[in-house]
């Protein structure tokens, strides 16, 4: 069922109006939705609805609502992306499966063996964006994630955003496999972790050094080499699933 995203200002006694253009254009147009066709919404505080078009006017739907729930369609902690971005179709590929994983933000990160120019990085920015938009609707999650500005490792570990662990993996250089590490520190509710995963190239020796100098724990994703778009889904999801595996977490 189509899933889209709302304000609660838009809701009145169980009625919604959606007025704004890209919702109409994408369920009046792409769509072609008919009256007594239901519709999944979600607002800035994520409850979801489930609701029925009454009425499809020029500009402007109008939904009755039949339910509401707070949407679980989340992670229970904060998980962020700090990649090295790849050419073309494998970096729009990352966005939309990094979205999918639940990510809160992702990083652009410019790095020494980064196969992408800055300009070029810088101009498909809003892009990127629009990917996490659709990805999100397609895949119900409860908000959007933000693609940051470009950046740079060092820029981003100085800057003010908080961390509760910092984690790189790497092909080479590394100290733990996953497996070890997370054994000894399991993942717990609430936390804000930051993930950096590097070009196609791999990170630079200097890069390894930066990481050491300031502490950040550098796992392997295993025995096998696998390309960059390939590392961001296995280490991602082995989070995703080391964290469920949480006795704690998980209430079991």
């Amino acid at each position: 069922m189509p899933h889209f995203f709302i304000n609660t200002k838009n809701i009145d006694n169980d009625l919604v109006t959606i007025d704004d253009k890209e919702n109409y254009q994408h369920i009046a147009r792409s769509l072609r939705a008919k009256i007594g066709e239901n519709l999944k919404l979600i607002d800035e505080n994520r409850i979801q609805y489930l609701g029925k078009i009454i009425n499809i006017d020029k500009g402007s739907i109008k939904l009755q609502i039949e339910k509401k729930y707070p949407s679980e369609n989340d992670l229970k902690f904060d998980l962020y992306l700090a990649q090295s971005p790849l050419r073309s179709d494998c970096q729009s590929f990352v966005i939309e499966k990094a979205t999918e994983l639940g990510v809160r933000g992702i990083y652009p990160v410019y790095t020494d063996n980064c196969a992408v120019s800055k300009t070029v990085i810088e101009k498909k920015i809003e892009k990127w964006q629009r990917i996490m938009q659709e990805a999100s609707k397609q895949c119900e999650r409860a908000d959007v994630p933000e693609c940051y500005e470009l950046t740079t490792i060092e820029a981003l570990l100085n800057s003010s955003d908080k961390f509760t662990r910092i984690i790189a993996f790497c092909e080479r250089d590394y100290k733990l496999s996953m497996k070890v590490y997370f054994r000894e520190n399991p993942i717990n509710k609430e936390e804000k972790i930051l993930v950096f995963v590097g070009p196609e190239g791999g990170f630079s020796k200097r890069e390894f050094e930066i990481f050491k100098n300031n502490d950040i724990i550098m796992l392997s994703l295993g025995n096998l080499i696998l390309r960059a778009e390939t590392a961001v889904i296995v280490g991602l999801g082995n989070i995703i699933y080391e964290f469920s595996n949480n006795k704690e977490n998980t209430g079991r």
